[in-house]
């Protein structure tokens, strides 16, 4: 696919791009005739981006500004478990570390992204979009638990929402948009019958850039699903 509503040869840059949705927003891009350069940001790149090393945003971001301005950034990180923890099934599950961990990964990190990427963003047209999760939905949470994945993700949403507020102030052709991916099959998943409900990440992507190529600055600051869906936050 082509995203048709970017110039011939935009920029573009993702962050978390070693992940399974990273990757294949990575390879989507590259794969994009329009496309005239793919930047990939993870732990092991170079420069490297780590959301435990606060500095390294800053550092990352100083060093992608000669290659922008961009007119695609995608933050793709998020983390649901680890080896050392499962989603919280009830409020007595919560404790410090998980918590510190599930925000540091879903909300601080990319917050820290938007703060410092948001600048090279391409003043006649741009979109900066954040893997949000609807579950982190308030008015949609219906069934409970997962406590730390669904209060990191809305806090995500109202970075992001209020990012979009300021931002727009100064770069008025600039659009930030919280996605929500719907159910893909990778690590994150995999442990809730992701296999079976998900769908391949490659797909997942070009429903998602779907969406990016319709976007427009006036959508700022809004929550959309795969499907183009308008989500409540």
């Amino acid at each position: 696919m082509t995203l048709a509503s970017f110039p011939r040869g935009f920029r573009a840059l993702v962050i978390g791009a070693s992940g399974a949705i990273g990757s294949a927003f990575v390879q989507a891009l590259t794969d994009d005739a329009g496309c005239g350069r793919v930047d990939a940001l993870h732990r092991h790149s170079a420069p490297p981006i780590d959301f435990d090393r606060e500095a390294s945003v800053a550092q990352a971001a100083e060093a992608m500004t000669a290659h922008g301005p961009y007119h695609l950034i995608v933050v793709a990180s998020g983390v649901l478990h680890t080896p050392a923890f499962a989603p919280e099934k009830r409020l007595a599950d919560l404790d410090y570390g998980r918590l510190e961990q599930t925000f540091c990964v879903n909300a601080f990190g990319p917050a820290l992204a938007i703060a410092r990427f948001a600048p090279l963003l391409d003043r006649h047209r741009s979109v900066l979009a954040v893997l949000s999760a609807k579950v982190g939905s308030i008015e949609d949470n219906r069934l409970g638990g997962w406590y730390a994945y669904r209060a990191s993700k809305a806090a995500l949403n109202m970075m992001l929402k209020t990012a979009a507020i300021e931002v727009r102030r100064s770069n008025p052709g600039a659009a930030l948009v919280a996605l929500h991916p719907g159910t893909v099959t990778s690590a994150l998943s995999r442990p809730f019958r992701g296999a079976e409900r998900g769908r391949p990440p490659a797909d997942a992507v070009r429903d998602l850039l779907l969406v990016i190529d319709r976007i427009t600055a006036q959508d700022t600051g809004s929550f959309v699903a795969y499907d183009g869906q308008r989500l409540p936050w």
